[in-house]
């Protein structure tokens, strides 16, 4: 092959690598409401990326059994090796686990091959911490590739990302500021991202999550909101869309609406 064949082959296999990367951007997102995990109208998935760390997934643990909540946790395989006594603790509370890979870099950064290996010893590590299979992945950052794409459907892993973050990973984030990002798109099918841990964020950044977390909540029940984890959000093309429609009963272990 001729040297410019060549650059014009691997420039177009770069850019199918990299296409699904451009789901990170909230336009983009409008348009895939599955992958963005939009779900019932009247239910709000919560969801927590990072963890498990010992330093503050037991607090927000506390603060949802009080609320009477379950959530979604996306955990890095890095943290759950260390930590799994504590992810048996998350799914003994009756929350949900899920895959944020094993260490926290983002897809495009990782040579070929390395992705579907993190994401393959994630996931088995998950499945031999609470005995269940995974069901969702979410990228670190938001950050799809084609081959993050293969590798988590090879798993049986459905990508998700989110409609709604507090932007509660910074050195400034505050309850307020956290519930001020969140408000836009607090509404009924949104899957709001939240993080139980600052391994890769400012330190004490968790802070501000867990102080906005009690008006959250109650911000979705005065609006009439179910507040639970994925699996029971209907997420638009799974098996679960449509299963709660509006007024049918729901899990007690859901935040319930007065």
């Amino acid at each position: 092959m001729r040297p410019a064949a060549l650059s014009t082959a691997l420039a177009g296999l770069a850019l199918l690598h990299a296409a699904p990367a451009g789901t990170w951007l909230p336009a983009v997102r409008r348009r895939l409401p599955g992958l963005a995990g939009v779900g019932s109208a009247d239910h709000v998935a919560l969801t927590f990326d990072d963890g498990p760390d010992p330093r503050s997934t037991p607090r927000f643990l506390d603060e949802l059994e009080r609320l009477g909540c379950r959530a979604t946790f996306f955990v890095l395989g890095e943290m759950l090796e260390r930590h799994p006594a504590l992810g048996q603790r998350i799914v003994a509370d009756g929350h949900e686990m899920a895959v944020h890979g094993w260490r926290h870099v983002n897809a495009l950064m990782m040579c070929p091959g390395r992705v579907t290996n993190e994401i393959g010893r994630a996931s088995a590590l998950v499945r031999a911490v609470t005995g269940a299979s995974p069901a969702w992945y979410r990228p670190p950052y938001g950050v799809l590739s084609a081959e993050t794409l293969v590798a988590a459907a090879a798993r049986g892993l459905r990508p998700v990302l989110w409609t709604a973050w507090g932007k509660d990973w910074t050195v400034t984030a505050s309850p307020a500021s956290v519930l001020a990002a969140m408000a836009p798109g607090l509404r009924g099918g949104a899957t709001l991202l939240l993080h139980d841990s600052d391994h890769t964020s400012a330190p004490g950044s968790w802070r501000s999550g867990l102080g906005a977390l009690p008006v959250l909540v109650d911000r979705c029940r005065s609006m009439g909101l179910w507040v639970g984890p994925l699996r029971d959000h209907g997420v638009a093309g799974t098996a679960a869309e449509g299963r709660h429609a509006p007024g049918t009963p729901r899990r007690a272990d859901h935040c319930a609406p007065p």
